[in-house]
């Protein structure tokens, strides 16, 4: 195809995939197959219907863009650069996948602005998705009047065959449905090869059936290679369904233009090759030299600017007149976009006293949460089908579903997977929303890929995990976690709590609204069993993660008994025993070993001073990561088997978490 016959529309196209063939071919490393297939609908997509403003990523009203199928980010890439966001230069392209580039080899939100949320585990994105729909549609919900359409945007979405065989997108997309969210609009590539090959040799569902059954409002473009004007009525057809979320099946050929390797696996993750990049540039008439974009397409590209400015004026303008009309509310939006927490929002925190009668950590997580929500508008969440035993029901507001966008209690259903990665998703919206979703905590292991992108994205999510150890009982080691605790401190920028009374429960809950504040995750283990509130706890020590609870801090103990959550009481009363029988005890409470170790290093030194070796670290569950704390005399009491079906006392006392044993292995420690 001669340059000459190109219509500018091919011309446009044909950028988009030369730009990342050519940054694929200089890093060695990617996958050119994605954006070669998907030219014609992203640059439909970005050129006739998304709404947004190059100069300005953060513009709240703008249409939100979701690359599911991450790998193929040079088409995320390229659009960026080519409709003129300053984030994506063409040294930023040439730098694709290298150290330090604002284009890393998976969409990152926190690295290239223009990006909404990182995606490249598969799946992810279209759950993400779903997310961001929920937040437009509460903050719309919210705020919107009948003469005032403040908040008016769309979520769309590229994904692809292994999104839609990875579970966490069906999870997502059966609650997306179950709601009705009718901005969310996903364009599924349908290009019919995945790494193994053809989708032929396991994947031949009717997708588009599925998603009909989701209660989506289902399309197919037979030919999304070339049928510009299908598409673009699909998309039409999908923005006129206000009750559906829509899902437009493109049938595409990865690798659009490339001669031999065209519709096979060979192009989905892996540089095309000198030869075959010639050969490629001969078949689709690409006379240009790499990185070159023809000067009319990038002057149609770059029309997004002034149209971006444009829509933001315009927005700005009802922007100004809602403030005129609705100025109560109008401060409330405008303090939500800033991020900046209601002033004394912390002082609803509940604050216990020694002589409070003992509950479970799970109830005081649940009267935190109530007191916080008339607080906290900001505040938005819901269990896994486990409400009444997470006990994370809101009481100030109801529940979350289709036409009742502006309640605040969300039904995720048993969908644990999808229901962190829909958190995600609220988190990065940018309307100041602060997530939080509530499981078992054994259960986090059904949702581990969202919390490790709640950490890697900077999302603030706030993960309520209840039962939290052997004592949950009866129901036996396929809920009691054992390994879990050391699993989620292992993963980085995620705060991990563990109180241990009522006063740590507020201390934590400060902690987690403040970092989810400042875009960090926390997740907070609270136990099934009634816990004493411990003298000499406070919100303000909890809150930084480690403190004396027991003992004087002015002498230097002979020992130091270290626990969290349910085991910290056992500590403090053994410690009352060696105090009688003439030992110098400290007992520390360390609920966040990540707070903890943020501390300065004098306070830390005060807590636990290195000179004192004798320690005896008692948590039910596996020792795994304490020898940090254990010095070169230390000891623990843990678990190092998967547990057992007794009542939960009984499990307690039989793997060692009684005052008795404390006192014998203390004892022993100390010879």
């Amino acid at each position: 195809m001669p340059v000459a016959t190109q219509t500018l529309e091919e011309l446009c196209i044909n950028s988009i995939r030369f730009l990342a063939i050519d940054a694929v071919e200089k890093a060695k490393s990617g996958h050119p197959g994605l954006p070669m297939g998907a030219a014609p609908m992203a640059f439909v997509l970005w050129d006739r219907f998304l709404r947004f403003n190059p100069k300005n990523p953060k513009w709240f009203n703008r249409d939100r863009f979701v690359l599911s199928a991450g790998h193929g980010c040079m088409l995320q890439y390229a659009l960026l650069h080519l409709t003129g966001y300053d984030s994506v230069t063409i040294d930023d392209l040439k730098q694709f996948r290298q150290w330090g580039s604002k284009t890393p080899g998976h969409p990152e939100n926190f690295e290239t602005p223009g990006v909404e949320v990182t995606t490249g585990p598969l799946g992810q994105g279209i759950a993400n998705a779903v997310g961001l729909a929920i937040a437009e549609a509460h903050i719309a919900g919210k705020f919107n009047k009948p003469d005032a359409t403040l908040v008016d945007h769309y979520t769309y979405v590229i994904l692809g065959d292994g999104c839609n065989m990875e579970g966490v997108s069906g999870e997502a997309c059966s609650l997306a449905g179950h709601l009705g969210l009718g901005k969310l609009i996903a364009l599924y590539d349908d290009n019919h090869i995945s790494i193994d090959g053809s989708t032929d040799v396991s994947f031949t569902e009717d997708v588009n059936k599925r998603f009909e059954a989701y209660g989506w409002h289902v399309q197919h473009v037979q030919d999304g290679n070339n049928d510009l004007e299908a598409i673009a009525a699909a998309i039409e057809a999908a923005k006129a369904v206000t009750d559906k979320p829509s899902f437009i099946k493109i049938t595409t050929t990865i690798g659009y233009g490339s001669p031999n390797k065209q519709n096979t696996a060979g192009v989905h993750g892996a540089a095309l090759g000198g030869d075959e990049v010639k050969l490629t540039r001969e078949n689709l008439g690409w006379e240009h030299e790499p990185f070159v974009v023809p000067e009319d397409a990038l002057k149609h590209f770059r029309k997004a600017v002034e149209r971006g400015a444009q829509l933001e004026t315009d927005w700005n303008k009802i922007w100004a007149d809602y403030k005129a009309k609705y100025a109560e509310d109008a401060a409330e939006f405008e303090r939500l976009l800033s991020g900046k927490l209601p002033e004394g929002w912390e002082k609803t925190l509940p604050v216990y006293k020694a002589e409070d009668k003992a509950v479970a950590t799970r109830k005081t997580s649940e009267v935190t949460l109530n007191a916080l929500a008339p607080a906290l508008p900001e505040l938005i969440g819901g269990s896994a089908d486990l409400t009444h035993s997470n006990l994370t029901y809101l009481k100030v507001s109801g529940d979350f579903q289709k036409g009742q966008y502006h309640n605040r209690n969300l039904r995720f259903g048993v969908r644990e997977h999808g229901m962190g990665a829909i958190c995600n998703g609220i988190a990065l919206h940018g309307s100041g929303l602060i997530p939080y979703c509530a499981t078992f905590l054994v259960f986090a292991d059904y949702m581990r890929a969202a919390i490790r992108l709640s950490a890697l994205s900077e999302a603030g999510v706030i993960y309520v995990m209840t039962h939290d150890s052997l004592a949950l009982g009866e129901d036996g080691p396929t809920h009691q976690p054992v390994e879990t605790l050391a699993s989620l401190r292992a993963i980085p920028n995620l705060i991990v709590y563990r109180p241990a009374d009522g006063n740590e429960t507020s201390g934590a809950y400060k902690v987690a609204v403040e970092q989810a504040n400042k875009h960090r995750p926390t997740l907070m283990a609270f136990s099934r069993q009634n816990l004493p509130q411990l003298p000499g706890s406070s919100i303000e020590k909890a809150a930084k993660g480690g403190y004396i609870v027991d003992g004087d801090e002015n002498e230097t103990p002979d020992l130091i008994l270290i626990a969290t959550g349910s085991e910290v009481h056992l500590c403090v009363e053994a410690a009352q025993k060696l105090r009688e029988a003439g030992k110098k005890v400290r007992v520390v409470s360390l609920p966040s070993w990540e707070i903890f170790e943020e501390q300065p290093a004098d306070y830390r030194e005060s807590v636990l001073p290195k000179a004192v070796t004798k320690r005896l670290a008692v948590e039910a569950a596996s020792s795994f990561g304490w020898h940090r704390y254990l010095g070169s005399e230390g000891t623990m009491i843990s678990v190092e088997r998967f547990g057992v079906s007794a009542p939960g006392n009984v499990a307690m006392e039989k793997f060692g978490y009684t005052v008795d044993n404390v006192l014998a292995k203390a004892k022993e420690l100390l010879g």
